[in-house]
Order: C-alpha cells, then sequence, then structure tokens
C-alpha cells in the first residue's frame, strides 16, 4: 500500500513539473484559442482571456488576467480595433511576453464612416483564417523550436479542414435564391464572410457592440425587409436579441436562428470550435433563407402562419359547438 502511495505522489510531481516546463500562450478571444489548441497538440498550455460567450469589444479585464499576462511566455491577438482593453493590460500587467497580430498579412475592411477605423471580423471568412492559422503557427515555432515537428504537422491538418469548409460554405450559400441572399444581424460582423460568399450584409449596429442604435438604422432595415422579402433575421449569441426579435415582429417574419461571431459555443452548444461555428452558422442561414416558412429559434414555425391556423381552427370549433347546441335545443 505504502509503495502505491509513494508512486503515485511520484507521478504527481513529476505531472506538476512537466505541466511547469511547458511554454504558457495567452490568447485574447476564444476563435483564436481554438485555433491555437488545434496547432499546438498539448506541447504548449493555451489560456483564453475572454471567455467562451463573452464579448469582446465590451470585455473589462481582471486582476486574474493581469496576473495570467504576466505569467505569459507569448499573447497572441487579433488586433484592426477588436481588443481595445488590451494594450492597458499589457501595460498594467509587466509582462515580458512577445505580442503577435494573428492577422498579419491581411486586408482589413475599413470602415466608410470612421478613418483608421478596421473592421476586425476577419475570421469570419475561412480562407483568411487560413492566415490566421499560419501566423499562429509561426509563432509557435519560434516560442518552441523543439516542438516544430508537431506543430507543423497539426497545422497541415487543420489547413485542409480550413479550406474544405471554405469551398463548404461557397457552395451552401449558392443554394439560396440570389434575391433572397440578405443577412441581416445585430452588429456589423459577418462582412468578411458577404464578400467572400456573396450575400449582402445589413445589421442594426456596426462593427462594434458598444455603438448606441440610432431611429435611422432601424428604419434603414425596415426598408431592406420590404424590399428584399427576406423571410428571416438573425441574433448572436453575445448579444441582446431584443431589437431584433422586435424588428422580426414588427415585420411579421421569424428569428431565423441564433448565428455565433464574436465567441465559439461551450461544448455543449452547436458551434463548440471554430470550424463547427463557421458551419453552423452557414447551415442556419441557409436554412432560413431559402425557405418561405422557416423554423424560428425556439422552433416555432411561422409566427403569422400559426395563429392564423389556430385562429380557423377556433372558429371551426364555434360553429360545431354551436352545431349541436341547436340541435339538442330542436329535439
Amino acid at each position: 500500500m505504502k509503495k502505491i502511495l509513494l508512486l503515485l505522489i511520484c507521478c504527481f510531481f513529476l505531472n506538476s513539473t512537466w505541466a511547469q516546463d511547458k511554454k504558457l500562450v495567452v490568447v485574447t478571444a476564444s476563435m483564436m484559442g481554438d485555433m491555437a489548441e488545434n496547432i499546438a497538440g498539448g506541447e504548449v498550455i493555451i489560456k483564453t482571456i475572454v471567455p467562451i460567450g463573452g464579448d469582446p469589444h465590451l470585455y473589462e479585464p481582471t486582476p486574474k488576467d493581469a496576473q495570467l499576462a504576466n505569467k505569459a511566455d507569448l499573447v497572441l491577438k487579433n488586433g484592426l480595433t477588436f481588443e481595445g482593453w488590451l494594450n492597458d493590460l499589457i501595460a498594467n500587467s509587466g509582462t515580458k511576453a512577445k505580442t503577435v497580430r494573428v492577422t498579419e498579412g491581411i486586408t482589413p475592411i475599413e470602415s466608410a464612416a470612421y478613418k483608421n477605423s478596421a473592421d476586425p471580423h476577419a475570421w469570419m471568412d475561412a480562407s483568411l483564417g487560413l492566415i490566421y492559422i499560419k501566423n499562429i503557427k509561426n509563432a509557435l515555432v519560434e516560442l518552441a523550436p523543439e516542438h516544430k515537428e508537431t506543430f507543423e504537422f497539426n497545422y497541415g491538418i487543420y489547413k485542409k479542414q480550413l479550406e474544405d469548409l471554405d469551398q463548404y460554405i461557397k457552395d451552401q450559400i449558392q443554394t439560396i435564391p440570389a434575391e433572397k441572399r440578405v443577412l441581416i444581424t445585430s452588429h456589423d460582423a459577418f462582412q468578411y464572410y458577404g464578400r467572400r460568399y456573396a450575400i449582402q450584409l445589413e445589421a442594426i449596429l456596426g462593427t462594434s457592440t458598444d455603438a448606441e442604435v440610432q431611429t435611422s438604422d432601424i428604419m434603414r432595415l425596415n426598408k431592406v425587409i420590404q424590399s428584399s422579402k427576406v423571410p428571416a433575421v438573425f441574433i448572436e449569441s453575445t448579444i441582446n436579441p431584443k431589437l431584433l426579435k422586435q424588428l422580426a415582429a414588427d415585420n411579421q417574419i421569424v428569428v431565423g436562428g441564433k448565428l455565433y461571431a464574436d465567441s465559439i459555443g461551450d461544448k455543449d452548444s452547436p458551434a463548440p470550435s471554430y470550424i463547427d461555428m463557421l458551419k453552423y452558422n452557414t447551415d442556419v442561414i441557409v436554412k432560413a433563407l431559402s425557405r418561405k416558412s422557416v423554423v424560428g429559434e425556439t422552433g416555432d414555425t411561422n409566427p403569422k402562419e400559426g395563429t392564423s391556423w389556430m385562429l380557423w381552427a377556433a372558429i371551426a370549433a364555434m360553429m360545431l359547438g354551436g352545431f349541436f347546441l341547436v340541435a339538442r335545443m330542436l329535439n
């Protein structure tokens, strides 16, 4: 018994020492965290600052985040105005880790309204995701060259998966009737997706979720819905859906589903990884925009049709009840 206990204690300390020898990579958001996990293959420790389901635009770092950054050997960020809080966090943490922008080499979509303001959501285009993972792989190789072979091997597999996904999205979007290829969402996170896969994008908010909704934005979307006759709008996993649901109700259309943009989903969601997120988003969009009567977020059919069916059923029941009442009185 003593020998078994001693063996367990030795294994514990060996595992602890082994874990401490691994380099720590701190990533700002869950999409890049998942990419890094796929390439790292467990050879380095990956930690993400913004938790799954959190909004990186509005995130407020904690003292625990500063401690994590201080211990980091490498920090991976999206850049392009995505993590406005990161510079202060790094400065306050006192970290000596190198910071790598994983969007290096991507030509960003610039804001038409604000100078030097880029759209940060480049990961929504799977072909640009290939640039993300190449930058991540190179950063990991530089950090831990002894694991280069593992990183290169995992990168090759992941690269093929993203290339296949890119083609899948292209093919699926083309199945939507051309006049219905209009994607209406909470905030402007799908511009790269729209540019790559040929679908028109409309949103209540701009590229950042900390903007305020204007009456003109609501009026604009009402006009788009009425002119395009789109059957659905889409809410997002990290944004309050109230406005989109009201917009759908006012125009007697449905919420086509919940999309993931600024965060992947948790392990029990339909989008627990970056690849799953883009595939799931595409399947939801295609299903909702390809049919007149679509299944909404809660699984209800078109509310207008459902209400009409129930009304006619009630009228029929009243008429039938009245018939039997009159027949009974006559008898």
